[in-house]
């Protein structure tokens, strides 16, 4: 069983909070924490994913689905607060009567390091860090003539790393521990695994840096979002898909409440990401059918049948087309709760 220091993680370390455009200046409550990294996207209609964080400053955007350069307007994200934040007009994210899903993470704690002076990776690195949950921001300035080390400071081995230069033309990419560090994934991109020793330098991270190759995508400056799994709390994983409606289950050791699964074999197929705040299927508990495309500006896609089951201790896949055979998909879970909690009381099962 999967014990955790994170027994409340809506309260401490990622929260999903729905809201519903005004066309006005609105703040949106119900995080319960300062977030970090905010990523919102239009439910019922197609509009950019927009990601602000707190490293950057919150009126400062990336778009996942392209390789748009960092842009700076205070009509998306204006500030972070207490238990939330507060969005401006722009109809991306808060269009009036439009539905809105925000997805939610917390640092919180100021990181530095001069790796001169440490001796800790070859280039300069700071951000913000939260070592119970297995988070840090990362904001890096490198000339990628020459691999680097680079400081991330979770104290824990990163299982997946999401980076992007903030320059214009330069692809979201994506180290995913299930498919190594010969290899990366584009998030905004439906590709298959990109094999280049350019990205990741062929190295593994450590408990205390990740290394970067000489690729243009890391010439300048480049944000980094890293992340260490923490039992009870975070999954990160592979499984080979079964192309059947009684799909594979998926042990994570908690109920999910934010499911990211990308086919890592074939190209054409999008990421896909679930939680456990939007539609489930009418009766059914936890089935969920519908599902968003980092890759896309698409409206939220549905189906009636649902896609997958969040069960207390994993994920079972309920549509053979997101489980095509021989297929491998990598994925990445965050618990709504530990199957059991620190105090070693198990989570009600269903």
């Amino acid at each position: 069983m999967a014990y955790t220091d994170i027994d409340n993680p809506s309260e401490t370390a990622f929260n999903t909070v729905l809201y519903t455009g005004t066309g006005s200046e609105q703040t949106v409550s119900g995080v319960n924490f300062q977030p970090d990294w905010t990523w919102l996207k239009s439910r019922s209609n197609g509009q950019p994913n927009v990601v602000s964080d707190s490293v950057r400053g919150a009126t400062k955007q990336l778009y996942t689905a392209d390789t748009q350069a960092e842009t700076s307007y205070s009509q998306y994200v204006k500030s972070f607060n207490s238990d939330g934040f507060v969005l401006g007009t722009d109809s991306g994210i808060n269009q009036s009567s439009q539905t809105f899903v925000s997805w939610n993470w917390k640092a919180g704690t100021s990181f530095t390091n001069d790796a001169s002076s440490t001796s800790v990776g070859s280039v300069d690195s700071a951000g913000s860090v939260n070592t119970d949950a297995g988070f840090s921001i990362i904001n890096v300035v490198k000339n990628n003539t020459t691999a680097h080390t680079v400081a991330h400071g979770l104290g824990a081995v990163p299982q997946m790393i999401i980076g992007k230069n903030l320059a214009n033309g330069f692809r979201w990419i994506v180290y995913h521990q299930a498919i190594g560090n010969t290899h990366a994934q584009y998030l905004n991109e439906n590709f298959a695994n990109t094999d280049s020793v350019t990205f990741w330098n062929d190295t593994t991270p450590t408990s205390s840096v990740f290394s970067l190759g000489t690729d243009n995508s890391w010439n300048g400056t480049s944000i980094f979002y890293c992340f260490a799994e923490k039992k009870g709390f975070s999954k990160f994983g592979t499984y080979v898909g079964n192309n059947n409606a009684n799909g594979n289950f998926i042990y994570t050791g908690f109920k999910p409440a934010f499911f990211l699964v990308k086919n890592a074999t074939e190209a054409g197929y999008a990421w896909e990401l679930f939680d456990n705040k939007r539609n489930h299927v009418d009766g059914i508990g936890n089935i969920i059918k519908n599902r968003l495309f980092p890759d896309t500006n698409a409206a939220e896609g549905t189906n009636s049948d649902g896609y997958c089951d969040f069960v207390s201790n994993g994920v079972k896949i309920r549509k053979a087309g997101d489980s095509n055979s021989a297929n491998t998909y990598i994925y990445w879970a965050i618990a709504e709760n530990p199957f059991v909690t620190s105090t070693g009381t198990p989570t009600t099962a269903r």
